[in-house]
């Protein structure tokens, strides 16, 4: 019979030496894992931070995140959203455009917004375009992708028609605008061609270098009554194209122009003011887009202001006779008529807001223009306008 017994304190003995030395050496193991993992959670962490600081200082320092993160976003879609560079919270709306019509104020209101973007912290974008209002199909995708790029919240603000975002899946923005009497208008820009404004005495030879003496002191009457190209359609019908698009019919004085012009601004327009009544505007504008207009009637009334808006003020302005408005208010008969509807529209925001109008009283009263018109032979239908003779040069004018 074996005998066990001997065999059993051996291995009791050599059993807990065995644990020991098997534990001592786990944990010496264990000892040095620690540091090393340390040392590399250390450096990744250390980078991380790095990193993170130094996007948070390319985000604020460029007022979004970077444009190569932007295009992955869009490559991703809508929905995908950077835990880096989180999308700040945006007042409502964010994207905002004032297609500004030349010789509307816009001069006067671009100051302004200068003083407003760096007192309330937009992006304020004025381009120095001022003669190209009619784009091709490729210059209105990329202008409008250029725009949409702009960091929010922005105001862009250029002499431009009316630019269709839909048209092209692209997020439309909301417009702004202001126009004034159509025959007020055109005279400012008559004389302003020629002789400028109250910035600079030699300004107008600057804008019109070209122009010869002979057209530069040309009489308004006689460049309406005899039926000169600036005084005669379609130069003269601008307005309207301004609100009914880039469609080349938006550029024919008509019907069709007229009623687009209207439903873009009854769809697109958040609002468009008149400038006889322009500090109801600024009112209006102030209640509509608070975190762009907040105290922007301060502003325009304050005294420093006032000197530098007394500058835009066109000089040599005349007006015409009698006969020669006559004439010109039977052209612009489409421009009156869109224009008394973004009056009675205005004046019907103003309503609804509960603002009591502190307005002066248009330059044209509603009687003198009611008078013209008495004076106007009726205007000829689409039709018969067609079959008259377009060369016939004294088409247009009013014989006594």
């Amino acid at each position: 019979m074996k005998n066990f017994s001997s065999s059993t304190p051996h291995s009791h003995s050599q059993t807990p030496n065995h644990i020991r030395e098997r534990n001592s050496r786990k944990y010496s193991l264990l000892s040095l894992l620690p540091l090393r993992f340390s040392l590399r959670g250390y450096g990744f962490c250390m980078a991380a931070l790095f990193l993170f600081c130094f996007g948070s200082l390319f985000y604020q320092l460029n007022g979004g995140p970077p444009k190569i993160l932007i295009d992955i976003r869009q490559y991703l879609g809508k929905n995908f959203s950077f835990s880096l560079f989180p999308t700040p919270v945006l007042p409502f709306p964010s994207q905002v455009i004032y297609n500004r019509v030349g010789k509307c104020g816009s001069r006067t209101v671009v100051i302004l917004l200068r003083l407003l973007a760096e007192k309330h912290q937009f992006n304020l974008v004025s381009s120095d375009i001022h003669n190209k209002t009619r784009l091709t199909k490729h210059e209105q995708v990329d202008l409008m992708k250029n725009i949409s790029s702009i960091p929010q919240p922005f105001l862009y603000t250029r002499h431009v028609h009316f630019l269709n975002f839909t048209r092209f899946r692209i997020e439309q923005p909301v417009y702004i605008n202001i126009i004034r009497d159509p025959i007020n208008r055109f005279l400012s820009n008559y004389f302003f061609r020629r002789f400028g404004d109250w910035r600079g005495e030699q300004n107008h030879l600057i804008r019109t270098p070209g122009m010869k003496d002979d057209e530069r002191y040309l009489d308004i009457n006689v460049c309406i009554l005899e039926n000169y190209p600036e005084c005669s359609n379609p130069r003269v019908f601008y307005i309207i194209p301004y609100f009914c698009g880039q469609h080349p019919q938006c550029r024919e004085p008509g019907v069709w122009a007229l009623e687009r012009a209207k439903q873009n601004v009854l769809e697109n327009y958040l609002l468009v003011g008149i400038l006889e009544e322009l500090e109801d505007v600024l009112l209006l504008l102030e209640r509509l887009l608070p975190h762009y207009f907040t105290g922007v009637l301060n502003i325009y009334k304050s005294p420093d202001y006032r000197k530098m808006g007394n500058m835009t003020g066109t000089v040599r302005k005349q007006t015409p006779t009698l006969e020669a408005l006559q004439v010109l208010y039977h052209r612009m008969r489409y421009e009156y008529e869109f224009y008394n509807f973004v009056r009675d529209q205005f004046h019907l925001t103003k309503k609804k807001i509960g603002l009591k109008s502190v307005s002066k009283p248009p330059a044209y009263s509603n009687d003198f223009l009611r008078e013209l018109a008495l004076r106007t032979p009726e205007p000829l239908d689409e039709d018969e306008e067609l079959e008259t003779d377009l060369e016939d040069a004294n088409s247009w004018l009013v014989h006594p």
